[in-house]
């Protein structure tokens, strides 16, 4: 069978589902507009500079991972759909890639009739895992043209129930989690198949104010003097992944780091990843800063150090290592006046990391270095990242992630166009 085909046939079996749980199906205005895009608010909380997502049908919204392999959400209804162990939602739930502190989780007794089919759940901020009953989760979002939402849709998608005291660590108001991996069960999958969209997806994380994702494919514009639309131009500069045998998250080749256009000395083979998944570089939503690996961060923290050493020093702030006095950073168009750092990327690309995404300011008075050192007192296993690119050096970055392709794509910091991530128009639009 075709793509194409198994698209369809997977699109009509949701549609099917929609029908039996009485969810709406795509009304006669989305069938019209030859199944548009989605979009999606989202922000970031302030308490723990984590990312949440304005898709959940109802309740709040929900935690946005990149590498989660599926949905879920806490605290389930009595009367919600539990999904038989048979059939090829199962069969996708089964197949998962799930981290290996899964591989403990004690499963419920096997033995129901009818069978019910068992999810794992993981909570990626705390690293629990639970054996749950897998469910469907009702998505509320909005077509776009790439830019601005057109009108609402409803639909369900295969998720997974779990414990109410899961959201303990996970920021407050949150539902669960959303999972943006590549597997057939996270959520731009489960779009594009219901949809029968391009398998792709946008991500503009924000600072302040509301970010946008978009699933799909198609344009991606946001506001400035003049307009730009960024994703036409972004697809022709693609990045490819960097397969981990272990997961299904979103993993990229860096060759090298410089700082002020001098190349970092790390050990031969530092960035590389090993046969069994360890190493290499991964987008990470749910780790605040970038985190490297003892034998990268000290190179690049020392250099840096090195070309920032004419800016008086303010004391630490955890969990940062080198800090400065705000009073005496310049700032530009692009953040503080400090060197940049340029990570060195497969196919002769840099990203190019200036002042905004170096160093964060912490408080009043001081500014930091915005990286720090994987926690060495923690074991390196299957899926160690050497480089775990986070939050803070996402943010403010057009991100293209294409699953047909296996490609991904960066804008590069939005700033030096005069744009942020919070300039999306949310205000509905009419075409």
């Amino acid at each position: 069978m075709s793509q194409q085909r198994r698209r369809s046939a997977a699109a009509d079996a949701l549609l099917a589902l929609a029908v039996l749980l009485g969810t709406s199906p795509p009304d006669a205005a989305a069938q019209l507009t030859a199944w548009r895009p989605l979009v999606a608010r989202v922000n970031k909380d302030a308490s723990t500079s984590l990312y949440t997502i304005a898709i959940k049908d109802g309740g709040g919204p929900l935690l946005l991972d990149l590498a989660g392999p599926m949905l879920w959400v806490a605290n389930c209804p009595s009367t919600h759909w539990a999904i038989g162990c048979e059939g090829s939602d199962c069969n996708g739930i089964r197949n998962m890639f799930t981290p290996d502190v899964c591989d403990s989780a004690e499963w419920p007794v096997q033995g129901q009739d009818p069978c019910i089919c068992t999810a794992l759940p993981y909570n990626p901020v705390d690293g629990r895992c639970v054996a749950a009953q897998a469910t469907t989760i009702s998505i509320a979002t909005n077509t776009t043209d790439g830019k601005n939402p057109l009108f609402p849709v409803t639909f369900p998608v295969v998720g997974s129930c779990a414990p109410g005291e899961f959201l303990t660590s996970l920021p407050a108001g949150v539902a669960g989690v959303a999972g943006l991996a590549r597997l057939l069960n996270s959520l731009p999958l489960q779009v594009a198949q219901w949809y029968r969209l391009k398998q792709e997806f946008a991500l503009c994380l924000p600072r302040a104010g509301d970010g946008v994702a978009v699933f799909g494919g198609g344009p991606f514009q946001l506001l400035a003097a003049p307009t730009v639309e960024l994703a036409d131009s972004l697809r022709k500069n693609p990045l490819p992944f960097l397969f981990n045998p272990k997961n299904r998250a979103y993993y990229f080749t860096i060759t090298g780091i410089a700082v002020n256009q001098q190349r970092v000395p790390t050990p031969s083979g530092a960035f590389d990843m090993e046969r069994r998944g360890q190493g290499g570089a991964a987008f990470s939503t749910v780790t605040p800063y970038t985190a490297l690996r003892w034998d990268i961060y000290w190179p690049l923290r020392n250099a840096f150090d090195a070309a920032t050493s004419g800016i008086a020093r303010a004391e630490k702030v955890a969990p940062f290592d080198m800090c400065y006095q705000a009073s005496e950073l310049a700032m530009t168009s692009v953040g503080y006046a400090v060197a940049n750092i340029d990570l060195m990327l497969d196919g002769g690309q840099n990203w190019t990391l200036p002042g905004a995404s170096s160093l964060v300011q912490v408080n009043d008075q001081t500014v930091c270095f915005a990286f720090v050192q994987t926690d060495s007192s923690v074991p390196a296993h299957a899926e160690s990242p050497a480089v775990i690119l986070g939050g803070h050096q996402l943010e403010n970055n057009l991100l293209i992630f294409d699953l047909d392709k296996d490609t991904s794509a960066f804008s590069g910091l939005l700033l030096g166009i005069g744009t942020t991530c919070s300039n999306f128009d949310f205000s509905m639009g009419s075409s």
